[in-house]
């Protein structure tokens, strides 16, 4: 399974023949991102190549030594996967927002309604993509206009996210992954698990992501599923799995995104048995 491709972002869109792609916005311009059989391509579609996508590459050699053997043997698997760090801070905090209380099938959905609706289209290698709507772009939105493409429950979090995002991205922008977590989770509405899973997004450092997350516990019980994990209410489940990598933040940051991965990915060969 070499050559696995992170899709966790709903931005990824998978075409007819496997192949994926979608479209970021970084400070200098926007990039289109492809992944085929060739691997992972950047193309700057518009604006200026000076800020460039970054790729975050992932090692399962890197798991913590006390990771139960079922889980590393399924992990080892995927071999090394590369996964694009969000460039845009504000798509990842939307995106955080967008996935409070639905599923993660709903929360596609609505993300790409969203960003057609709102958001800069883009011509793909394969079609239309979409970029979200910038933070004053939302703050202009009427209160309908969220309704109307599924997002009446977020709306007031957007705007509130919005708004604090133009007063403070700049420094925001700046923060190591801990502090930024911190940052974001003091924004109304933006509770802890939106805050982390937004900086995780972002700064593609997964060792401060939220670890008793839905998904990282389904995909590690479906990758060893004779392991005797918590259950879902049981509230061990996350200090269990950071307690693994004990003090080593590269070894968590690999566990947890090595797990995502395995559940949420597109592999060279174009094939998908995960079906995400």
């Amino acid at each position: 399974m070499n050559g696995a491709l992170t899709t966790d972002h709903p931005a990824w869109h998978r075409h007819e023949d496997g192949t994926r792609a979608r479209a970021v916005r970084t400070a200098s311009g926007i990039w289109v991102l492809s992944f085929d059989r060739r691997g992972l391509h950047l193309e700057c579609v518009q604006g200026s190549e000076d800020a460039k996508p970054e790729i975050i590459t992932t090692d399962p050699a890197g798991l913590p030594a006390a990771v139960p053997a079922a889980l590393r043997a399924g992990l080892a698997e995927l071999g090394a996967t590369q996964r694009a760090a969000n460039p845009w801070l504000w798509d990842a905090i939307t995106t955080a927002v967008l996935r409070q209380v639905v599923r993660a099938e709903q929360a596609r959905k609505l993300y790409r309604a969203w960003c057609r609706a709102f958001g800069m289209a883009v011509e793909g290698p394969f079609g239309e993509l979409a970029v979200a709507p910038s933070a004053r772009e939302v703050l202009a939105l009427a209160d309908e206009e969220f309704a109307g493409v599924g997002a009446k429950f977020h709306r007031t979090a957007l705007q509130s996210a919005a708004a604090t995002y133009e007063q403070h991205h700049a420094e925001w922008e700046l923060l190591g992954a801990a502090d930024l977590v911190t940052a974001l989770a003091g924004i109304p509405r933006i509770g802890p698990w939106t805050a982390a899973a937004a900086a995780s997004d972002y700064t593609g450092d997964f060792s401060i992501y939220p670890h008793d997350d839905l998904a990282v516990r389904t995909w590690a019980a479906q990758i060893a599923p004779t392991y005797p994990w918590p259950g879902k209410k049981d509230k061990t489940f996350g200090p269990t799995w950071t307690g693994w990598a004990g003090t080593d933040r590269s070894a968590l940051h690999t566990l947890t995104l090595s797990t995502l991965t395995w559940g949420s990915h597109a592999r060279a060969d174009l094939e998908d048995p995960c079906g995400s």
